[in-house]
């Protein structure tokens, strides 16, 4: 008796725990729903907008004298480009015979231009969207010490000048106000002369600042202007700034401006719908599997007869895929998986690439529409869907990607199935850290980040460890792709197959298994990895 009634304890107690084991991995978890859209109203705005050497409401009354060599310097919401060879020199052509000036708008006619004009500027305001961050914004500390200043978002091109906003002096009542501001890497100085005050130290490293009213010592430091001395392309200076008792730091961002890189995507359809052709080109990576790759080009022009394929192919005997809008660049035998990703892609000229394997096979499910409105009008840069295998079962290898910092040995990588949020606008669409092997990205995040060379037979999720911190992903189960079926019996397999068997599983001994885990450890400095 006593036998049967502990049989049925640890029964209960193994059913207990299954239970609870299919509740916390089986059961949908909820899950926040987070709006990633691009909004029109939102966009950031400019930091010193506002004429800033006029006159202000608090301080009209106090007298000032412009220095225009320091106004000259200070940037404008406009640029012309004129040849200045600098100075009254005699031979200006002699002397400087390289010196030209190009308009490229002169080189298009009138409608053109004002078709461009317009599709270049909205897809300006939508890179400023994805690119601008609120760490960007104009920030000003309000006094609690005396002093106010800028805590972040003021930035100077390199070897540039501009006016430091937001610095201001809230003291108690004194016989003499007096500020000192310190730079490294540039110099101070000030675009106005404020009655009242005394300036020590214009165009040095070191400006004083001094008067008997706070109100002239306050409109003085509305001029204080900052110039960048010491070239560097990506930097920032401290700048030190002080008054009797008190000192506050804050820094000025020193770095060329990104230069846009901007698509053009075409005339819209009739029906208002995206250009798939101008916007989108498809790239994938083929190796010895020809039968497949031509029975996928035959599925992408059943939906997308003119859209560009860029095929890169390292097989032993080449053959040529002919046909319209196909590009196939040829590689040095067996070169490798990420190898012939990074050649696809560097060869693509549309905004986006949609990357996919060479046995995919588009059906009506495959929508690029889809991914492609998903891209246009949220933050993400690369969106997956889902492969379809012969079984009937549909994955999207969604992944939580982290990393714990770690000591002298190393920091720990941590993946985990699963997703972030939902994505708001989209049903079935998630936002997470990796997605399966059939992606839509921007092409330009996709180049920055890149592909290592060096995993030449098994890698995947490599590509998006690479990424984390710089491509914002997400996932949408309702786009899915066809994989065509690797069932096959052993005696049924051609001489390629089996070749390309040999190449594309390694066996344990296999030198890319132990080279995908020197690069995890040398060039991520990863001490060790987690996964579910």
């Amino acid at each position: 008796m006593r036998l049967v009634q502990k049989s049925l304890c640890l029964l209960l107690v193994v059913t207990a725990s299954l239970a609870l084991l299919y509740l916390h991995v089986w059961l949908p978890k909820s899950y926040s729903t987070v709006d990633l859209r691009n909004r029109p109203d939102q966009a950031p705005e400019q930091l010193l907008g506002e004429p800033l050497l006029g006159p202000s409401n608090k301080f009209a009354h106090i007298p000032f004298r412009l220095k225009e060599e320091i106004v000259e310097l200070l940037p404008r919401n406009s640029c012309l480009c004129e040849v200045a060879p600098g100075g009254k020199l005699p031979f200006p052509k002699q002397l400087f015979s390289h010196l030209y000036s190009l308009e490229f708008a002169s080189a298009l006619g009138p409608a053109e231009l004002a078709r461009l004009r317009s599709s270049r500027e909205q897809e300006y305001q939508s890179y400023r969207q994805r690119t601008q961050s609120p760490a960007d914004q104009l920030l000003i500390v309000r006094a609690n010490s005396p002093l106010e200043y800028p805590a972040q978002g003021v930035e100077v091109r390199p070897l540039r000048t501009i006016l430091i906003p937001g610095l201001s002096l809230q003291a108690a009542s004194s016989k003499l106000y007096k500020v000192t501001l310190t730079a490294t890497l540039g110099t101070l100085d000030v675009a106005a002369v404020v009655e009242g005050v005394k300036a020590q130290g214009e165009g040095e490293t070191c400006l004083s600042l001094s008067a008997t009213q706070l109100d002239n010592l306050n409109r003085q430091l509305q001029f204080v202007t900052y110039t960048n001395t010491l070239f560097h392309p990506n930097t920032a200076d401290t700048v030190q700034f002080a008054t009797d008792g008190h000192q506050a730091s804050f820094t000025i961002r020193i770095r060329h401006a990104p230069t846009p890189k901007l698509y053009n995507p075409g005339t819209p359809g009739d029906g208002g719908d995206y250009n798939i052709s101008a916007l989108v080109t498809i790239a994938t990576k083929t190796f010895l599997r020809y039968d497949k790759l031509r029975v996928l080009i035959a599925s992408i022009r059943r939906f997308y007869p003119t859209v560009t394929i860029i095929i890169a192919d390292d097989s032993q005997h080449p053959e040529a895929v002919g046909g319209p809008h196909i590009e196939q660049y040829f590689m040095p035998f067996g070169k490798g998986w990420f190898a012939g990703r990074n050649l696809a892609i560097s060869q693509v000229t549309t905004k986006y690439v949609l990357w996919v394997d060479d046995d995919f096979i588009f059906t009506p499910r495959t929508r690029v529409e889809k991914l492609v409105d998903v891209l246009e009008k949220t933050s993400l840069d690369l969106v997956g869907g889902g492969v379809r295998e012969i079984t009937g079962v549909t994955t999207t290898y969604r992944q939580k990607i982290s990393v714990q910092a770690g000591g002298e040995e190393g920091d720990c990588l941590q993946t985990r199935q699963g997703y972030h949020h939902l994505l708001e606008g989209f049903p079935g669409c998630v936002v997470t850290d990796g997605v399966v092997n059939f992606f839509l990205a921007r092409t330009a995040k996709v180049l920055e980040v890149g592909f290592d060379p060096r995993l030449s037979r098994v890698a995947h999720l490599e590509f998006f460890i690479d990424g984390l911190g710089v491509l914002h992903v997400g996932s949408c189960a309702d786009v899915v792709v066809d994989h065509a079926s690797k069932l096959k019996l052993p005696w049924q397999k051609s001489e390629s197959e089996k070749q390309y068997a040999k190449f594309r599983y390694p066996t344990s001994g296999d030198s890319s298994v132990s080279v995908k885990h020197s690069l995890f450890y040398f060039k991520n400095r990863f001490k060790c990895m987690t996964s579910n």
